[in-house]
Formats: structure tokens, C-alpha cells, sequence
């Protein structure tokens, strides 16, 4: 809640008063588009980590733990796609599709790689194996990060080293025995691997299981002699060893401990596909916060340990040795599922909702109410496209288009009309490995199936507040396209037709519709309709479209790309509502800002005193935010008045429920779509322009 300024009084003079800032509303962003589609690689069937199941090496080791299916991902560029989803060669067209989003201006992505709904168990055949051989005294075998057969080509090599640690006898306080101690700051903790050496040249392993404070006396007859301040014995830390006493360890080394060595791991793991990680400073027991698998656990995404060994502690082959090195062995299993999957693996049947907890495909985009209010995340997801719902059978490559005879000679030959082919070549699209997303809408059955898709894509979003952007199914004629779009009628879905294709192949519509959203909005505004723009890197229509066809898909609200005179371009930004007011994507973008910045900038007013203080300061703060979005045009009204009201409802029935009710009143600016004009000419010759 608002306060009024103090400023601390003294004695008596002049003091500047404190500027009182007043409560402010930050409209939230809405350029941030999610794909869900079919990867090469990236986070799938991941353990779940919550408040019953928590993070660390154990997770590996709970058969009870659930996996999640779908995990959705942050990307900020193309780069970062090809590093985590395995780059731009996938078998669908979701690689096509993110690709071509930030090519049009697109800055922020989230990502869900959809594999097919089964029964699995972390590190079965779908996931790729491999083993350490050297430098530890059993093999390591280790899990690719995620299933699927890139992991072939992951590759490990470990080395192991030993950092001294000064360390000395002195008497322990009590009892004067002597202990081998080390320095307070000493790279030692519990967990930790120790190689002891005596004098002799004999070694054993240790393992350190804490370290206490102990007091290192001065000897008597020096102590007289120090000043006073400088007579308090230092202190310093003396290891325990799962070995027994000190007088043990004396024994088996033939002599008292002389020099104390700490075993370190370094492993290195190359994806070969350039992405390299690497881990220095490894612990060798899982009791150290630092183990080898505690790492790989929390900060790897290219390996997991595997369940085998995460709980052992590892020892070193040869303790004599000054260095240890080892390399993996090729790697071994996983398997893809593309075949496998169908467009019911882009949906979680058991996902309400109600439920606290994401789902598997699409579901993995839910936010739970709880972490919404953020206003960050997956929260500020506004467009979805899932590029890969079905593989439209009337684009993918057939035959090859016959090469005309175009009559070269000493004159010109007949007009004729050259086919231009609707289709990528075949190694960027590989169709043959989705064969269970292959559909053709030029089959009423199939293209009844596909509307059933896109229509539960819109259910989740209308669910989960978000904006569906899907592609009208090509192939079709101007009936087919009629009594397809009936099947809609909602302001939280925008069509796009046709299908493109870029230097990629072919890519979905609606993919880089969402770039040219996101690039309207940083550039314009969120009042400025998303059309009227060149479509990046596009070359060319998959289908053709005449003048006419778009005259007639423009009223029922099907946005079209063309080729116009500056390339390709898209010619509008409606939604597939019947209803007028929400008619233009621009109007339901605005009042989803709206309803987003209220519901994260209003979490104060919760459990405020509900009076008129607090009424004051939320119609102040709401009245603010209209106006400046008043001033940047986002309001079709001439005045404020006209554009935005703000009314407080304080009546008692209210009061005494503990409720305040908020009436808010906007009318957001419509784009406009035609200019008409009128050239005239008048009896003397003069032309007059209205336009």
C-alpha cells in the first residue's frame, strides 16, 4: 500500500520532504511464443524434482520416482536451439519452425520436444550407454542425458590427480597425544578421497569423514616468553579417517603420516556435435557435496550417471601412480521413436487444470496458479504453435516437376505455365520417420482428424489463457476451407494460409507469424495490428494463392501471406471469433496484457486494510496505467473518457464478505484494415484525390 512520506525532524530548520513514489503497473510482455513439436534430442522422460521427490544423486536410485514426459525449455536463439534440441536436421518441422521465429525478430522461445506416451524406465534401451573403463578400479557406465540415438556419438574422458595438503603432527588439547592436523582454510572436507604417505614411501587410501577444530598448545617454555596476546593456542583442524585411529593408520604405513594428498576427478564429455562440457574439482565419494554424480546430476545435460555405481565411492586403480587417465568406450543403444508417434502424444489425457503439476506434450506448457504470479517463466507465454501436429501429406516430396521444353531457338516459343515445386527436398523433411503424423486434409476422414487436433489445441489454450496460432490445412478448396473454418469460433486462435517455404524447406505459417508478432510489438506497440509485414527469409508460397482466393478468405477471418511487390507478405492479424469485438489479434493481446498485469502487479493489496486508503491507491495505480497506455494509442477513444473508466464498488454486502470489486472499462484501438480512395476529375481537367 501507498504510505505518505516522513521525513526524521530534529531541530528545528528546513528539510527537503522525500519523494513519495507512487505505485506503478508495468504492462507485461506478450511477444513470448511456445513450440511444441518432434526433436532430434532434448529433456524428455526427466525425473521429477519437487517437494516430495528432491534433487540430488538419489533421484537416480528411487525406481518409485516419476519421469516427465515433456519439459519445456527456454531458447533465445537458434544457436541455443541447436545446442539443446540437436540442431536444424530434425526429423519434423519444428527445427524449420523456431528457426524462422527469430528470423523474423522473435527474442524469447519456449520449447517442448514431444516423444511418444510409453511405459518408461530410465535408462532402457531408448538411452544410449557407455562405459569408463580406466582410471577407477570398476567401470563407469554412463546414461545419454535424454533418449534417443544422437547419443552414439557422446565421448568421456576422466582423469584423476592429487593435491597436497600441508599438514602437520602437533599435540592435541587434550590429550597429549600427537594428531595430524591441517590449516583451518585446507581444501579438505567431508567425503573427500586421501592418499596418506609415510616416510618410507608406503601409501594408503582414506576417506575423510569430517573434520573438528582442535587447539594446537604452545609448548611451555615458550609460552612465558610470548606476549601476552599471542599466548592463546591456534586453532586448526584435525581430519577423521574411516580407518581407525591415527595410531591404525601408523600402522598399516609402517610409520607416521608425512604428507597428505586429496584426490580430485576431471571429467570432459563431447557430444560430437561441438558441444563440449567439462567438470573439474570432482569428489570421489557421493558424501561429498561435490561428487562426481552430484554433478553430473545437477549441471550436465549431456550425461547421467548411471544408477549402478551413484552411491559408491570410487577408487582410484593404482595408488602409486602420479596421474590417471581413461577414456570411454563407444557408446552403445538408444533408440528413436519417430515412428511411434502420433498427434495423441501431443496431449496428456490424465492432465486437468486443477492438477499443481505440468502434463506430458502440450500439457507441459501449464503454469500452476501458485507460480503465476511471477509473471516470469512460462507464465509469460502468450503464443503457441505446434508445428509438428500432423505432416500435411499434399506438401510432402513426390516426384520431381518434369523441367518444360521452353522452346530456345531463334525465336520465341509459346507461353507455357512452369510448376513450381510445393515441397522441400526430401533430407530436410525426412516424412519417412513421422509416419505417424502423416495426414492428407484432401481426405475428408483425415482432415476431420486434423480439425479434432487443432480444436483440442485450442481448448488448452483457452484454458491456460494463451493464443493459438495454427495453419489452415493445405490442399483444400475454397468449400474445404469454408467448412473447416466453421469448426471455430474463438477469439484465442488465429489461422494462417498458406503454407511457406524458406531456404530451410518448408515451414508452417503460423511459425513465422509468431516472429512478425513478436517484432510488431517491440517496434510498434501492442495496439499496432501484426500484419503488414515482409515474412524474413521467406521464398516462396508451398500452395498458390490468387487475388481473388484472398478476397475471399479475408472475411472469414483467415490471415493470408502473398507475394507482393517487397516479397512475401502477411496481409492481416484477425482471429477466428464471430464475435466483432474480439475480431482483431491486437484487441484480445491487449486485454490478455491487461488481465496478466493486473493479476501480477496487485499481489500487494492482498490482506490489506480494506478501506478507503487502499481504494485510493489501486484506483490510482490502474488509472495510471490506462492513461499511459491511453497516450501510447492503445485506446480508440478521442478522450480518457471515452477510452477507459475505473470504478471501486464499496458496498457493505462487499465489505463485510472481505471482497473489493474493481470494474475496469477499456476500448481498445482497431487496426485499420482498408483505405479507399476516390480520384475525380473535373470538367476544366483538374483531378481531386479523397481518400
Amino acid at each position: 500500500m501507498m504510505r505518505s512520506a516522513r521525513s526524521p525532524l530534529g531541530a528545528p530548520g528546513v528539510f527537503a520532504l522525500p519523494d513519495v513514489r507512487p505505485l506503478t503497473l508495468h504492462p507485461q510482455r506478450m511477444d513470448v511464443c511456445a513450440f511444441v513439436g518432434v526433436a532430434a534430442r532434448g529433456p524428455a522422460w526427466q525425473p521429477v524434482v519437487d517437494d516430495q521427490w528432491p534433487a540430488g544423486w538419489q533421484m537416480l536410485t528411487e525406481p518409485a520416482r516419476p519421469l516427465r514426459r515433456s519439459v519445456a525449455v527456454p531458447v533465445r536463439s537458434v544457436d541455443d536451439y541447436a545446442r539443446i534440441f540437436g540442431g536444424l536436421d530434425g526429423p519434423g518441422l519444428l527445427p524449420q519452425a523456431v528457426a524462422s521465429f527469430f528470423a523474423q525478430g522473435g527474442q524469447l522461445a519456449w520449447v517442448v520436444r514431444v516423444v511418444h506416451a510409453r511405459d518408461a524406465q530410465l535408462g532402457d534401451a531408448h538411452w544410449a550407454r557407455l562405459t569408463l573403463p580406466a582410471p577407477f578400479t570398476q567401470p563407469l557406465a554412463f546414461l545419454a542425458r535424454n533418449p534417443g540415438r544422437w547419443g552414439a556419438g557422446l565421448r568421456l574422458q576422466c582423469s584423476l590427480s592429487a593435491q597436497p595438503v600441508a599438514c602437520e603432527p602437533v599435540p592435541a588439547w587434550p590429550p597429549h597425544v600427537a594428531a595430524l592436523t591441517v590449516a583451518p582454510d585446507a581444501a579438505l572436507a567431508a567425503g573427500d578421497a586421501v592418499r596418506l604417505w609415510a616416510a618410507s614411501g608406503a601409501n594408503v587410501l582414506a576417506w575423510c569423514e569430517g573434520v573438528q577444530p582442535v587447539a594446537d598448545p604452545v609448548l611451555p617454555q615458550a609460552h612465558a616468553a610470548l606476549p601476552r596476546l599471542a599466548r592463546a593456542p591456534r586453532t586448526r583442524l584435525q581430519p577423521v579417517f574411516d580407518l581407525g585411529s591415527e595410531a591404525d593408520i601408523a600402522a598399516l604405513l609402517g610409520g607416521p603420516v608425512v604428507r597428505l594428498e586429496v584426490l580430485r576427478a576431471a571429467l570432459q564429455i563431447d557430444d560430437g556435435q561441438g558441444q563440449v562440457e567439462r567438470f573439474d574439482d570432482l569428489a570421489l565419494s557421493p558424501a561429498h557435496p561435490r561428487s562426481l554424480a552430484s554433478v553430473l546430476v545437477a549441471e550436465s545435460a549431456l550425461v547421467w550417471p548411471h544408477p549402478d555405481w551413484v552411491a559408491q565411492r570410487l577408487v582410484p586403480a593404482s595408488l602409486a601412480s602420479t596421474g590417471w587417465h581413461g577414456r570411454s568406450t563407444l557408446m552403445h543403444g538408444g533408440q528413436d521413436d519417430f515412428a511411434d508417434i502420433t498427434p495423441a502424444d501431443f496431449f496428456d489425457p490424465l492432465w486437468s487444470p486443477a492438477d499443481d503439476a505440468p502434463g506430458g506434450g502440450l500439457m507441459a506448457l501449464a503454469v500452476p496458479e501458485a507460480q503465476t504470479v511471477a509473471g516470469e517463466g512460462l507464465a509469460a507465454v502468450t503464443q503457441v504453435v505446434v508445428p509438428d501436429l500432423y505432416m500435411p501429406a499434399a506438401l510432402l516430396p513426390d516426384e520431381e516437376a518434369a523441367s518444360p521444353d521452353l522452346g530456345a531457338g531463334a525465336s520465341f516459343g509459346a507461353c507455357v505455365t512452369v510448376t513450381v515445386p510445393t515441397a522441400p527436398p526430401a533430407a530436410s523433411m525426412a516424412p519417412s520417420a513421422l509416419t505417424g503424423l502423416i495426414l492428407d486434409p484432401r481426405k475428408p476422414a483425415e482432415l476431420a482428424a486434423i480439425t479434432g487436433w487443432q480444436q483440442a489445441v485450442v481448448a488448452f489454450c483457452e484454458a491456460t489463457r494463451r493464443i493459438a496460432l495454427i495453419d489452415v490445412p493445405p490442399g483444400l478448396s475454397h468449400g474445404a476451407v469454408e467448412r473447416w473454418r466453421a469448426a471455430f469460433d474463438s477469439s484465442w486462435v488465429a489461422a494462417y494460409h498458406p503454407w511457406l517455404r524458406d531456404r530451410r524447406g518448408l515451414v508452417p505459417p503460423s511459425a513465422v507469424a509468431a516472429g512478425i508478432v513478436a517484432r510488431r510489438e517491440r517496434e510498434w506497440g501492442l495496439q499496432v495490428g501484426p500484419a503488414n509485414e515482409v515474412a524474413r527469409e521467406v521464398v516462396d508460397l508451398a500452395e498458390r494463392v490468387t487475388e481473388g482466393c484472398v478476397d475471399a478468405l479475408h472475411p472469414l477471418g483467415l490471415n493470408a501471406f502473398v507475394r507482393g511487390p517487397r516479397g512475401v507478405e502477411l496481409l492481416a492479424a484477425r482471429t477466428l471469433s464471430r464475435e466483432r469485438a474480439w475480431r482483431q489479434l491486437s484487441v484480445r493481446r491487449i486485454v490478455l496484457m491487461l488481465c496478466r498485469t493486473l493479476h501480477v502487479e496487485t499481489q500487494w493489496a492482498v490482506f490489506e486494510p480494506n478501506g478507503p486508503t487502499l481504494w485510493r491507491d489501486l484506483q490510482s495505480a490502474i488509472e495510471t496505467l490506462l492513461r499511459r497506455l491511453y497516450q501510447r494509442g492503445v485506446f480508440a477513444g478521442r478522450t480518457e473518457a471515452e477510452s477507459f473508466f475505473v470504478r471501486i464498488h464499496t458496498e457493505a454486502r462487499r465489505l463485510d464478505r472481505g471482497e473489493l470489486c474493481v470494474d475496469i472499462g477499456v476500448a481498445p484501438a482497431e487496426p485499420m484494415e482498408f483505405i479507399l480512395v476516390r480520384l475525380r476529375r473535373d470538367a476544366d481537367g483538374a483531378f481531386e484525390l479523397e481518400a
